[in-house]
């Protein structure tokens, strides 16, 4: 890859408990690109994903080696801040998960956490992350109504706005469309596609027509190493490696 890498992993191994989960991944995410990881399940992919903010510490009997470097900080450094590192590299689930509050204090939530507390900074705040997230113009007349009560696309954008209002860097996204309907993938995949003008994005997808569509950059998994990683064009019409073509042309996976 050419472009600027934001995150590098280099000889990144997990285990949980004896499972060897991953294997010597080394990889490097461009920045401002939205990079798709793909692969059957089980391969890895969400724990590859996990890593880049360290949820997998919350996991017991987790042990990890080697490196990933956010910027020129290795993230397990004994120093690193994991409320600001996760604050930076934001994540948006595979269900919609808002809070049961209303749309407003959904994205609220994260500034006042971070200190945030001026009302017409919250306001700015909150209509800023709402129209980045392409939802502004749906629900500018339900900021006090329950989040609940949008549909799951809405809840999904919500949740990418919720991320937003903290001011990441990176954003991560695993599977996010497999619970939604395909106008609700629709506007989810455009929303993608503006996201990497001001974010980096990681998707964990199952969805290979997905991957082609939205990412710049594909990296193929499969039982717990990283096979194959480039250009999505590349990958997609002129994979290296036979394991690569054999997913992608459907003959396992």
């Amino acid at each position: 890859m050419t472009c600027a890498a934001i995150i590098a992993t280099k000889d990144l191994n997990l285990w949980y408990h004896d499972t060897h989960a991953l294997q010597s991944v080394t990889m490097k995410i461009p920045k401002n690109k939205v990079t798709a990881l793909i692969g059957p399940s089980g391969c890895g992919k969400s724990t590859l994903l996990r890593c880049f903010n360290r949820l997998n510490d919350l996991i017991d009997h987790v042990t990890i080696t080697g490196e990933i470097i956010l910027g020129s900080t290795n993230i397990h450094a004994p120093k690193t801040d994991v409320v600001m590192l996760r604050k930076n590299v934001g994540m948006v689930f595979q269900k919609p998960n808002p809070f049961p509050k209303s749309v407003y204090e959904n994205v609220a939530y994260g500034p006042r956490v971070h200190g945030v507390n001026k009302p017409h900074e919250l306001d700015r705040i909150v209509e800023q992350s709402l129209r980045h997230a392409a939802l502004w113009d749906e629900v500018k007349g339900r900021l006090n109504d329950s989040a609940l009560g949008l549909s799951g696309g809405q809840q999904q954008r919500l949740c990418i706005a919720r991320t937003l209002a903290v001011g990441p860097e990176v954003i991560l996204m695993d599977e996010p469309c497999s619970a939604l309907d395909p106008i609700a993938t629709a506007k989810i995949e455009n929303l993608i596609d503006m996201l990497k003008q001001e974010y980096t994005v990681i998707i964990v997808t199952h969805n290979m027509q997905q991957a082609a569509r939205v990412s710049d950059y594909t990296g193929f998994m499969y039982l717990g190493k990283l096979i194959e990683c480039g250009r999505t064009k590349q990958i997609f019409e002129h994979p290296r490696e036979e394991l690569t073509e054999n997913y992608i042309t459907g003959r396992f996976g």
